[in-house]
């Protein structure tokens, strides 16, 4: 089976690996490292992601920070002006992971209306340089060295609509290596992760009424069969269905490359069932969306069967 190249929404991965000095690892490894392949969830019981119950980017890039053998110096919160200083500070020693920040506030975006957009759409980017009036990033959504003025800037990074962080101006600077780990070494070390992600993990909180698993996708498969509505539907076919589909054959080609053939097949077959949503998504065809959403329901359970015995 040919892996997937291409587009899509990876942020923080292709930022951590833009952030990295020398040859860094691939975004496809970086993505499988954070366990997001591995569950899937109704956060709140109303928004679908192909991530695990309770998971976030935040708890991701710090597992795949540790699993690739690298350190690096977080920090966040302070006033608008102690964030500044600390931003001017690390990119006069090399990029600097920067996020979450709101996209709605990212005004280079095209389509993104002048003044208070926030809407809580959380991105990561990489600041290469912090001058006094404008802040230079790479942006992984397709704008590379895209300017903004400071003020707006600090408005996007203090993230205060992304709901999984109470922190403002989060930022990883001064990235070093403590340890040499090849990538089909990270990837079993990060298979416990991936099983407890599977299982549910109860140590961390979640908005009411969030469920996970086979469970998540059952109730998602009810409401695509009664008619989704416009927003959930957005949020899939713009989002959820993209990353989620390339999260899991991305997970499937390198749990492949670390020996473990059962479970790389269930995350293929679950890349497949979940890339095949897309068309009756957009095309609005209920019955047909809430049939595939119901067959790759229990794989969730097979995968972590599979991955437990190794």
């Amino acid at each position: 089976m040919t892996d997937y190249t291409g587009s899509g929404p990876y942020c923080y991965a292709d930022s951590l690996v833009m952030s990295l000095p020398g040859p860094g690892p691939s975004p496809a490894l970086v993505e499988t490292l954070t366990g997001s392949p591995f569950g899937v969830q109704l956060l709140g019981g109303t928004v679908p992601l192909f991530d695990p119950y309770g998971w976030d980017p935040e708890i991701g890039l710090d597992d795949a920070v540790t699993l690739l053998g690298l350190r690096c110096d977080r920090t966040s919160g302070g006033s608008a002006d102690e964030a500044m200083a600390r931003l001017r500070t690390a990119c006069a020693r090399g990029p600097v992971l920067v996020g979450p920040v709101d996209m709605g506030l990212l005004l280079y975006h095209p389509g993104t209306p002048w003044g208070p957009a926030a809407g809580g759409s959380d991105h990561y980017v990489v600041a290469l340089a912090a001058e006094d009036d404008t802040v230079l990033l790479h942006d992984p959504h397709g704008h590379p060295y895209a300017t903004l003025p400071v003020d707006e800037f600090l408005a996007s990074w203090r993230a205060e609509a992304v709901e999984y962080t109470a922190e403002p101006y989060v930022m990883r600077a001064g990235f070093e290596r403590v340890r040499t780990v090849t990538a089909e070494e990270a990837v079993r070390a990060a298979l416990p992760g991936a099983v407890a992600w599977l299982a549910g993990r109860a140590d961390l909180p979640v908005p009411p009424g969030t469920v996970g698993g086979a469970e998540a996708l059952e109730k998602l498969a009810a409401r695509a069969a009664a008619g989704l509505d416009a927003g959930v539907r957005e949020l899939l076919a713009a989002f959820a269905v993209r990353v989620g589909a390339r999260r899991l054959a991305d997970a499937s080609a390198y749990v492949r490359r670390a020996g473990l053939d059962g479970a790389a097949g269930v995350l293929q077959g679950q890349a497949r069932l979940l890339g095949a949503v897309q068309y009756p998504l957009v095309r609005g065809d209920g019955a047909a969306l809430a049939e595939v959403l119901r067959r790759l329901a229990p794989t969730y359970g097979r995968l972590r069967e599979v991955l437990a015995a190794g």
